[in-house]
């Protein structure tokens, strides 16, 4: 029996931001955006902070593991839009959702926060003696976009994921591999207080090879191969990407999951988001071989192999 996720639980905001209401306001189409990227609209969080999404996902997850807050042992939050400078926006979900005991901290690793919380959960879990950790994405991205940039702006949405990361219960995280590269990093940043700076054409390139590399590299780690896989999530930035790097894998699209088309890009959120939907619609069940991978801003990017 190893280390597994217990629960899974997302929250996207009501408001829905369309492609035909982008043409509004920047000189775009919704068949552009379509045709470029497989995005349809993405939610706003007009009404709800960053800690109103993570709080909700993260009392799904709770409600899905039939736990209590009282049996977290710590919380890692993944985002690259904190609610405050400080404290961590960790600690201060730790006060909206009453855990008694335990730590909390923020990690940042934009798109691929996820999949590097996954590994440190794994890491406190192993090495700390926890039983239970709450690993959470969210991102108020909209907070950070350009709204005048007509090559950013269309991409990116608001959502929270959460994951129980449990030393008990069936399945088990197989393998995983991290990259990072910080002399990449004018590709994709953020000023501090500014706006998302993206080199798009750089990053296409650079994002389907290195994620290619790191999939195939946890397969062999794992000593499992492509074939066996049942589900593939990609994290969610563009469905060309997703297309290029299934065709690179060798993977059938219907193995591939999305939910860009309904949500955009949402940075450290979108496989929680996507893991979340796909077992509530029947696409990932117990057993399931799962391969996920992300690559974001730093340059930071990796591969997470799992048996569900």
């Amino acid at each position: 029996m190893g280390i597994t996720l217990q629960g899974l639980g997302y929250y996207v905001p009501e408001d829905v931001l369309t492609n035909f209401d982008l043409e509004k306001m920047v000189d775009t189409s919704d068949e552009w955006i379509v045709t470029r990227t497989g995005i349809k609209e993405r939610r706003i969080a007009k009404k709800e902070s960053l800690l109103d999404m993570a709080e909700k996902a993260s009392r799904m997850a709770l409600d899905m593991a039939k736990i209590s807050p009282q049996d977290i042992d710590a919380i890692v939050f993944a985002t690259i839009t904190p609610e405050l400078g400080f404290p961590a926006s960790a600690c201060l979900l730790q006060g909206k959702l009453e855990c008694k005991r335990g730590f909390a901290f923020d990690i940042s690793a934009a798109c691929s926060g996820f999949l590097y919380g996954l590994e440190v959960a794994k890491g406190l879990i192993e090495g700390n003696g926890l039983k239970k950790v709450l690993l959470v994405g969210a991102e108020k991205l909209s907070d950070i976009v350009n709204w005048q940039d007509r090559s950013t702006c269309v991409l990116f949405g608001d959502g929270a994921g959460a994951v129980v990361v449990s030393n008990e219960g069936e399945g088990e995280i197989l393998a995983s591999v991290m990259r990072s590269d910080g002399n990449a990093w004018e590709i994709l940043y953020a000023e501090r207080c500014g706006y998302i700076n993206m080199k798009g054409r750089e990053l296409f390139k650079l994002a389907v090879r290195s994620m290619e590399e790191v999939c195939l590299e946890v397969l062999q780690k794992a000593g499992l191969s492509v074939e066996q896989i049942d589900l593939f999530v990609p994290h969610q930035a563009n469905i060309r990407i997703m297309e290029a790097l299934a065709e690179r894998l060798n993977i059938s699209m219907e193995k591939v999951y999305s939910n860009i088309h309904k949500y955009g890009n949402t940075s450290a959120a979108s496989i929680p988001i996507a893991l979340t939907e796909a077992y509530l619609e029947g696409r990932l069940k117990r057993g399931d071989l799962v391969l996920m991978t992300a690559m974001g801003g730093g340059l930071t990017w990796g591969a997470t192999l799992i048996r569900f």
